[in-house]
């Protein structure tokens, strides 16, 4: 931990970031017809390899930009994660901007700021590169050239699966700490497991998170199907701005603002505070399977006499079904994760799973953390578990609309 390299923070960085991408994925290859794609090329000699090589990842990637550039903002302004993690001599750049914003000193505070428009800087130059190179490179030389040729055997043990073993082997971890009455280095096991620790645990941050997770998605939800379908799609990045600049001038902004209102630490203004995080990563989940939904159904339906919103109550939202369950769920674990818009527009009056772990961290009860830290990873779990199962049962009545 906190290695000068900050590798941990990486590895720790790329096992989170690639569950998110991988729910996205999962809803982009809905609208794809892997299947169909797949039995063309093969019958036309490519192999399995050379179809997701050459055939769908050129389709996919496009969908995949805005979701790859907010994971490639949030591993540069990441903060919690960074605190624990990150090397401290020096820190990341966030964590230097947090240190500076949080100073009393105005002089540190326009530091942190002018360091906020750096930050910012690095995002669109590394968003610049990433696209020029897609366009120059990847897109022109990622098309088949119709040549068949033998396609190398693929590698029995992947960079994937390390990854998800590393994650299962973390998640394993906390679950035995929070079961071990007493566990010291050396030892490999505890002496004893209980459930004493489960038993005393307390409920309350569990029943925040989750109204208050529930609440924040329910009202994305509709936002953004509503800005999809008849918002001004050329300025979809506005929506991405807190995705991409430090989260910790859009609080303090949040904060004060709350305070103005005489709203800060209600419920109203702890759910309003999440909703500006939530609702740009349920777009940035729907835009690609939005953008690619085929406009003939929506016209076929217009012809036979449905009004726009019925057209798309009746035709278009329930062909999407997957995609929306996929939003709710990506929405719903961005807001059980958001530290510091409940720290300051709750007051200290609300406390959730992620408060109470990060306030756990630096005590020196693992076992109380342990328990706090399995239920910040069940709530998401329960909502892609939930999201999931709604899909599959839809889905066997429903086959090819949703």
């Amino acid at each position: 931990m906190q290695d000068p390299y900050g590798l941990s923070l990486a590895l720790a960085l790329g096992i989170k970031e690639s569950w998110f991408l991988l729910w996205v994925l999962v809803a982009v290859l809905g609208e794809q017809q892997v299947q169909r794609h797949m039995v063309v090329a093969r019958s036309l000699g490519y192999s399995r390899v050379q179809v997701w090589r050459q055939v769908l990842w050129p389709q996919l990637l496009p969908r995949l930009g805005w979701p790859l550039a907010a994971v490639w903002a949030y591993g540069l302004s990441v903060v919690d994660m960074a605190v624990i993690l990150g090397p401290g001599t020096p820190p990341t750049l966030a964590v230097l901007i947090w240190q500076w914003l949080i100073d009393p000193d105005a002089a540190m505070q326009a530091k942190g700021g002018a360091a906020s428009l750096v930050l910012l800087g690095l995002f669109l130059l590394g968003a610049g590169a990433a696209r020029w190179l897609w366009r120059h490179t990847v897109r022109s030389a990622a098309y088949p050239s119709g040549e068949r040729r033998p396609a190398p055997r693929p590698a029995r043990v992947g960079l994937h699966l390390p990854v998800l073993l590393i994650g299962y082997a973390v998640v394993a971890v906390l679950l035995v700490w929070s079961l071990a009455e007493s566990w010291f280095f050396p030892a490999l096991w505890p002496e004893s497991l209980s459930l004493q620790t489960w038993q005393q645990a307390d409920w309350a941050p569990f029943w925040t998170t989750l109204w208050l997770g529930a609440a924040a998605v329910l009202l994305c939800l509709p936002a953004a199907l509503v800005w999809l379908e008849w918002g001004p799609q050329r300025y979809n990045a506005v929506l991405y701005v807190p995705l991409i600049i430090p989260a910790l001038p859009l609080v303090a902004a949040q904060y004060a603002a709350l305070l103005r209102l005489q709203v800060d630490g209600t419920a109203a203004g702890l759910v309003w505070s999440h909703l500006l995080w939530v609702l740009p990563y349920m777009v940035l989940t729907l835009i690609g399977p939005y953008r690619a939904f085929d406009r003939r159904l929506m016209t076929t339906a217009r012809a036979l006499g449905a009004s726009p919103l019925r057209a798309c109550w009746s035709v278009k939202w329930p062909m999407l079904l997957k995609p929306m369950l996929a939003a709710l769920a990506v929405g719903f674990a961005v807001s059980v994760a958001q530290y510091l818009p409940t720290l300051f527009a709750g007051g200290g009056r609300f406390v959730t799973v992620t408060t109470e772990a990060v306030a756990l961290s630096a005590g020196g009860n693992r076992r109380v953390l342990a328990v706090q830290a399995m239920l910040q990873i069940a709530l998401p779990l329960l909502g892609f578990g939930l999201a999931a199962l709604v899909s599959y049962g839809a889905g066997r009545s429903r086959k090819g609309l949703c």
